[in-house]
């Protein structure tokens, strides 16, 4: 028997105080909390409204030098309700804090780019809403690619930068009428001879079966011969097992289609990350080709060889929202990689 029981008061702290949704919009509350925003703050505002939830573990690795510094920093912007937290429930262990963004911060950012709030499409119940999202662990996924690479980005030795990184809502906005990718991408290496790098990411979790992953190369290919832009495709999955199912479903789809040579495609799997310390530049990829197959995995900018008919990135027609006509209103993508240290002024 428990003769001495933790007092209920003692489970848990006291919630942060926070000001009220209607407070967090007015006009006054907003102009007092942009004096106390940093270029970072505001990095991370865009990149949540973009991106629609990051853990601290991928903020920490993208724009903080450390776990201590981000999570003082982000109860902060917590307690001022530019962000918003939720933890999800899992099985085994505890899953990290998830942050989206909140009521003040998207005010801001409408406020910043002179449109209003409802201009943004932004409902702080849909962002919150997203930690019972059925896709909440694929969304989390698939920003844990790139956030590597924005990682990769800020690493003092690299010669490399992800200059671009938009959602899949926002390829969905471009290209939804077509095909519907995870995300979008383009990295820039500078030496020893520059090269630039663009691709869709199809990231799988093993949820469809491979026929159905096989049959989304029709609609890639379509989008080529719509836009005259040919943009690789790499497809991440999470064992090398399921890896090499779904490369024989994805040669059986590639020999369907009339011109394969629309639809370059790479594949890599979970398996080849704990060798490359989560670099997703590493040599981890393998082109699918079924005339003249590779035995040995490439870098990212590597690819470019594999396919040598891509034309060079050099040229505006490289961009897929030109390429696609539509001009859409909204904020435009943020930077992938945040402002440097001597953007970053401290406020209190």
């Amino acid at each position: 028997m428990i003769t001495n029981p933790t007092p209920q008061r003692s489970l848990r702290g006291h919630q942060p105080q926070r000001p009220s949704q209607r407070t967090a919009v007015t006009s006054g509350y907003v102009a007092q909390l942009a004096t106390r925003m940093t270029e970072r703050d505001r990095w991370l505002a865009r990149v949540l409204y973009e991106h629609r939830v990051l853990t601290t573990h991928q903020i920490v690795e993208m724009a903080w030098p450390s776990v201590r510094a981000a999570n003082m920093r982000l109860l902060r912007l917590y307690r001022w309700r530019l962000i918003d937290r939720f933890q999800p429930f899992v099985t085994y262990g505890t899953a990290p804090m998830h942050y989206v963004l909140d009521l003040a911060g998207a005010s801001l950012l409408a406020r910043e780019d002179g449109l209003d709030l409802r201009d943004l499409d932004y409902r702080h119940d849909r962002a919150i809403g997203v930690a019972y999202s059925l896709h909440l662990a694929h969304t989390v996924g698939t920003n844990g690619f790139f956030s590597a690479l924005v990682a990769h980005s800020r690493r003092p030795d690299t010669s490399g930068r992800l200059t671009t990184w938009w959602s899949e809502t926002r390829c969905a906005r471009h290209f939804g009428d077509i095909v519907r990718p995870d995300a979008y991408g383009l990295w820039h290496e500078h030496s020893p001879v520059p090269t630039a790098f663009e691709w869709f990411l199809e990231f799988d979790f093993g949820s469809e079966r491979p026929d159905r992953v096989g049959r989304k190369l029709a609609g890639y290919a379509k989008l080529a011969a719509t836009t005259g832009i040919i943009t690789p495709v790499l497809i991440w999955v999470p064992t090398a097992r399921r890896e090499a199912r779904v490369r024989q479903a994805l040669a059986a789809a590639l020999a369907d289609l009339d011109d394969p040579s629309l639809v370059p495609v790479a594949t890599s799997s979970a398996d080849f990350l704990s060798g490359h310390d989560n670099d997703p530049t590493a040599a981890r990829w393998q082109p699918l080709d079924v005339r003249q197959p590779l035995t040995r995995r490439l870098r990212l900018t590597e690819l470019t060889h594999a396919w040598p008919h891509l034309p060079p990135l050099n040229s505006s027609s490289s961009d897929p929202a030109q390429a696609s006509g539509d001009v859409t209103s909204g904020p435009l993508p943020p930077s992938p990689v945040p402002p440097g240290p001597s953007d970053r002024r401290p406020q209190r």
